[in-house]
């Protein structure tokens, strides 16, 4: 079992290095196709903007994104090439309202999307919907590269941050091919219910299904001591030495997480290891 198709979606030159260099070590680790789909963003925001501006404004917004396509295409090119994987490039423009059809439509047909931490300092607004619509449109995992991490290949010890949700256990299956690999799976529960079917045995029936695919598990149940879940998913993540964590994405609307937080807000937020997320 492997990812045989990945994809990144590259809009900010600052990242192109590092998002490619973790998604060619993984195409070389699993002989996968990998893609970058370069895009220049059109920022302006639709409504208020056009309703005083000229043509020449307009163009001038798309030629400046047509041109940072191209020099975003160049570089992905000049690294690809140099790699020795099978790849594809594509270059386009697109509105930040639009955004999210041109990402999805690419996801759709990849295993795997390989994707920059969508927030931090001078982090470009398009970052967030990019991770978004690949997670919801188009129905494909995510690994999330924090800034300054090494790329990693088959991660010896992997974190999983179960809650028994849909979105966790769609997270776990998509991310096999890892899982598999791994020396180690922790299946990290945090205040399991006092009540229900597994209350007895928390993470019990999901450590079952992953020892039949050949995966090592242990169930660490932990309490919640921070005032976050994310904050003590990434100390325990810490503490175990885990090179990747596992875990369900937006179990509450986006909309909820925007202003009130949430453990997928803040895990993308304050993550400093690669995060695996699915929806």
């Amino acid at each position: 079992m492997a990812y045989r198709s990945m994809l990144s979606v590259l809009t900010d030159p600052k990242l192109v290095d590092p998002t490619l260099a973790q998604g060619i070590a993984l195409a070389q680790e699993m002989d996968a196709h990998y893609d970058a789909l370069c895009l220049g963003v059109d920022r302006s925001q639709t409504g208020y903007y056009y309703a005083g501006a000229n043509a020449m404004i307009l163009q001038e917004t798309l030629n400046r994104a047509q041109q940072e396509s191209e020099a975003l295409e160049k570089s992905a090119t000049d690294l690809l090439r140099a790699s020795g994987v099978r790849w594809g490039t594509e270059a386009g423009v697109a509105q930040i309202a639009d955004l999210g059809r041109h990402v999805a439509q690419r996801a759709r047909f990849s295993d795997l999307v390989i994707l920059p931490q969508p927030y931090g300092e001078n982090t470009g607004a398009e970052l967030e919907p990019t991770m978004e619509a690949a997670l919801f449109e188009g129905q494909a995992p995510v690994l999330m590269i924090p800034t300054d991490c090494d790329p990693i290949r088959a991660p010896k010890k992997v974190s999983i941050g179960w809650n028994e949700s849909s979105e966790a256990l769609v997270a776990v299956r998509a991310a096999l091919p890892f899982l598999i690999k791994a020396d180690t799976v922790h299946v990290v529960v945090i205040d399991p219910p006092t009540h229900g079917p597994n209350r007895s045995d928390p993470g019990g029936m999901l450590s079952q299904y992953l020892a039949r695919h050949g995966v090592r598990v242990e169930i660490d149940v932990l309490s919640k001591t921070l005032p976050r879940v994310s904050d003590v998913l990434m100390r325990h993540a810490k503490d175990a030495q885990c090179e990747m964590l596992v875990m369900g994405a937006y179990g509450h609307s986006r909309f909820r997480e925007a202003i009130l937080g949430g453990a997928t807000r803040n895990m993308l937020e304050q993550a400093e290891i690669p995060v695996f997320l699915a929806h």
